[in-house]
């Protein structure tokens, strides 16, 4: 009977919803169920879970609460009385699956950007490294009296990297501070009266470190032979005494001829006689080059300035051809210069004794540190 009159109830009541006391069930929104807006029947349920009606709708309720807690069931459309997840079991998948790849996708751009700046910072630390290196070569170089320079102006210009004549230039401080220290022990040995024996193998060192910077200047030229003859890695004032590339043999001659006494007749003669051929033979490089700067005037001038028909182009290219080919004459007359100033040094050994060679080598030396000296005086002075 009641099931029946709950029927009949529900039928005339579209939108009621049901409220589950603890003491019974009671109709919502609409009125009472069974008869008059009372409680249903005479009584309370009071076994209401075993009824039809609940019976019936407790599995479609899925969002109901806690009945021990509460007894209460939230409002269900009486239609259905079940409560359904707005939200679709694939959207949340789909939502999760695209979470994680953020995830890592976040991830992995953090990987790369330690990596990056791991490398930045040993980018850092190797150029600092090459930087303090620098610095303490041009320290060094400095102390020497000499000035170090890496042509960065005018057609000069280089590059740090890979660079051969500023490579050359920090293998020549390197060489310069060597050969100062062998000049020292030298002068501490002539100073002493030391035996010829000791003077000898000083002196042979000493000529030895004059054929280590001929080679360095051999392996400069070939990377830059502009900078080799134009003298960038000496002191200004050594530069302008620079004879392609480097010191006139005749010229360093006259300074043992000088300041060694005595010299027998013999010596004397062997000096100037020497000192006569390098004349020669630098006249004859001076020429050349000569020659082969007017050669390259004439070259270049020949080419026409503004295209008159459609053979300039290949012109153009010929003549720019030979200009390249004769500057490469240029390293083989700076070779034949180098190669002179070295015969003159073992010459002049020759004929000197070994503790003539001694004086002579220290006199030289002491006249070249001279000229950087009066480089270094001549940057300080005060300017008006």
């Amino acid at each position: 009977m009641v099931s029946s009159e709950m029927r009949s109830a529900v039928g005339g009541v579209d939108s009621a919803q049901f409220m589950l006391q603890k003491g019974g069930l009671m109709a919502v929104g609409g009125g009472s169920i069974g008869g008059g807006g009372g409680a249903l029947g005479n009584g309370q349920f009071e076994n209401w879970g075993d009824s039809g009606v609940v019976a019936d709708h407790s599995q479609q309720t899925d969002a109901s609460t806690d009945t021990d807690d509460k007894n209460q069931l939230p409002g269900v459309h009486i239609a259905r009385l079940t409560t359904l997840d707005s939200r679709d079991p694939c959207d949340g998948k789909n939502g999760e699956q695209k979470a994680l790849r953020r995830l890592a996708q976040n991830r992995e751009a953090a990987k790369k950007s330690r990596i990056r700046k791991k490398v930045y910072v040993q980018q850092l630390e190797n150029s600092r490294q090459k930087l303090t290196q620098l610095e303490q070569e041009l320290k060094r170089a400095r102390q020497q009296g000499i000035v170090v320079t890496s042509g960065f102006s005018g057609d000069h210009s280089h590059s740090i990297s890979g660079n051969g004549a500023l490579a050359f230039d920090m293998e020549y401080a390197r060489w310069l501070e060597e050969h100062h220290r062998l000049i020292e022990d030298l002068r501490s040995a002539v100073n002493s009266h030391a035996g010829d024996t000791e003077l000898r193998l000083i002196v042979d060192a000493v000529m030895s470190h004059y054929d280590e910077v001929f080679r360095l200047k051999s392996v400069g030229a070939k990377s830059d032979v502009f900078h080799m003859l134009s003298g960038m890695w000496k002191a200004p004032t050594e530069r302008c005494f620079m004879w392609l590339g480097g010191f006139r043999s005749s010229e360093v001659l006259k300074i043992p001829e000088r300041q060694i006494e005595p010299l027998t007749e013999q010596q004397l003669m062997g000096i100037r006689s020497l000192q006569q051929s390098s004349q020669q033979a630098e006249d004859a490089l001076s020429q050349g080059m000569e020659a082969l700067q007017q050669s390259l005037v004439d070259t270049l001038s020949s080419i026409s300035s503004t295209p008159r028909d459609s053979g300039y182009v290949m012109d153009y290219m010929k003549q720019m051809s030979m200009a390249m080919s004769k500057l490469a004459a240029i390293q083989n007359f700076l070779h034949q210069a180098d190669l002179l100033r070295q015969q003159t040094l073992q010459q002049l050994q020759r004929i000197l004794t070994t503790r003539q060679a001694a004086r002579a080598l220290l006199a030289i030396n002491d006249y070249k540190s001279r000229l950087r000296a009066l480089s270094s005086l001549w940057c300080a002075r005060p300017r008006e």
